[in-house]
């Protein structure tokens, strides 16, 4: 399949066939789990595996990244999410280096739906970080400053990517459609743009600008993100912040290269 690739020239983003093949981004599911949505996307099977076609994917990639540069030049905000092992590093990098907001743990129900309750627990979680730092805990117990540290923990771990989100963002990126279902209803019900990896277990006319791939191997993740990253920064306002957001205290490991 690879050999029988045609040697293109990078597009005006640095998009190539021969290295997205070998990132391994045209790699889907198992036969069985084709959504028929994703049949025109396909350029056929090899070992039982739906092989995506690398034209295609240049084609509506390119789509998404014009999107991208149009709205961050306007100073508009995406929100990163992917809560698969694989993918959290990578977006929480992408996410920090572009000063954007991002969600890499379970998303909480009502993020967006419920948005002002959720500003509410950001806004706790900003005010027990606040009362630390100027010593307002001295006055409590050792024990009770210990329930102050783990809830600062929690909210962190759920909130921490957001916590300079101070309205909904104006676009989304979804890395697993399957894992990350109740991020994308929401996102539909409140008319959030969508931009998503559509793996070939996916519907990608759930999305506005799909971007057919393997949403599973890191190499690919890394393939898509670094782009998405370099458009953001090219074109975004604001000069990314030097501070980090806050992180998850999920354990990091590296994690190697996996296949379907």
């Amino acid at each position: 399949m690879i050999e029988e690739i045609k040697k293109e020239e990078k597009n005006k983003y640095g998009i190539s066939v021969d290295e997205m093949a070998q990132a391994g981004v045209n790699f889907g599911h198992k036969k069985s789990k084709l959504h028929p949505k994703m049949e025109p996307y396909l350029f056929g099977i090899r070992n039982m595996v739906h092989i995506i076609d690398l034209e295609k994917i240049v084609k509506k990639f390119e789509e998404a990244l014009d999107f991208i540069a149009k709205e961050v030049s306007e100073g508009k905000t995406i929100l990163f999410v992917g809560n698969k092992i694989q993918v959290k590093d990578l977006i929480e990098e992408v996410a920090e280096d572009t000063a954007s907001p991002y969600i890499t743990g379970r998303w909480i129900g009502g993020t967006f739906t419920n948005f002002t309750v959720i500003k509410k627990r950001v806004a706790h979680l900003k005010k027990l970080e606040s009362d630390k730092e100027k010593g307002e805990w001295d006055k409590y117990t050792k024990k009770e400053r210990l329930g102050f540290e783990k809830e600062i923990v929690d909210l962190t771990n759920k909130f921490g990517g957001i916590k300079d989100m101070d309205k909904l963002p104006d676009m989304i990126f979804i890395t697993d459609l399957s894992c990350d279902g109740l991020a994308l209803s929401e996102a539909i019900k409140m008319k959030v743009p969508i931009i998503a990896i559509t793996d070939t277990n996916t519907n990608p006319n759930l999305v506005k600008y799909p971007i057919p791939g393997n949403d599973d191997a890191v190499p690919s993740l890394r393939y898509i993100l670094e782009k998405i990253e370099n458009v953001i920064l090219a074109n975004k306002r604001v000069a990314p912040k030097v501070e980090k957001v806050g992180k998850t205290t999920d354990n990091k490991e590296d994690i190697k290269n996996q296949e379907k």
